[in-house]
């Protein structure tokens, strides 16, 4: 990516994915992203299991500034446990578990209509 540590600042819609990455904004990533209103970075989970507090620490830390949270589970759904969901109904974030495609499909369509969005994309191959 962009700067070292996996970090490209600002938003871009997600080109393709597949292959167990992402490409976006001329450049390709492989494993999963963190599409955050400050930028996208490398997210270290690679399955809906790997989905935790911890892992959702920079949503969170960006709540403000985001309205919906889309997490890409892969190739399929997953339901968020009710501590996780809570959390993101505290912050007035909703969270939308669906797979990894739909995820980005949906990704493009609200940044590119300058909807207050953020994504996880756990990359699939």
């Amino acid at each position: 990516m962009a700067e070292a540590g996996g970090f490209f600042p600002g938003t871009a819609t997600i080109d393709a994915y597949g292959r167990g990455g992402f490409r976006f904004a001329g450049m390709s990533h492989r494993g999963s992203l963190l599409c955050l209103p400050r930028g996208i970075a490398a997210w270290p989970v690679a399955r809906v299991e790997d989905v935790t507090e911890a892992a959702l620490a920079p949503v969170f830390a960006e709540a403000e500034a985001i309205d919906h949270f889309l997490l890409g589970c892969g190739r399929e759904t997953w339901i968020l446990p009710e501590a996780l969901r809570w959390r993101f109904r505290d912050r007035g974030i909703v969270a939308e578990p669906m797979s990894t495609g739909a995820a980005v499909r949906t990704y493009n369509i609200l940044l590119g209509e300058k909807r207050r969005v953020a994504a996880g994309l756990i990359a699939v191959d």
